[in-house]
């Protein structure tokens, strides 16, 4: 089974994205997956699209949470595998 790839979309001076991915690398011990951090400001298309709501925690298209880490929304993706 390939690892998920998971997506953080946020931005540097954002405490919220830090707090997340910080809660990502938390479970690292537990689950196996990588993550791409992707600084929303980088890209006009992107800013336009997540602007106010990050920190958002993708898998692929689909949205696993936003603003904070939800450890059950995302755990679901881990237990599907």
């Amino acid at each position: 089974m390939t690892a998920p790839a998971l997506t953080l979309y946020g931005r540097k001076w954002c405490h919220l994205c830090d707090d997340m991915l910080a809660a990502l690398e938390a479970m690292r011990p537990a689950w196996d997956f990588s993550v791409t951090v992707i600084d929303v400001d980088s890209d006009p298309a992107l800013e336009a699209r997540y602007d106010e709501i990050v920190p958002v925690l993708t898998l692929g298209e689909r949205e696993l949470c936003r603003y904070r880490f939800d450890v059950d929304a995302v755990a679901v993706v881990f237990q599907s595998g």
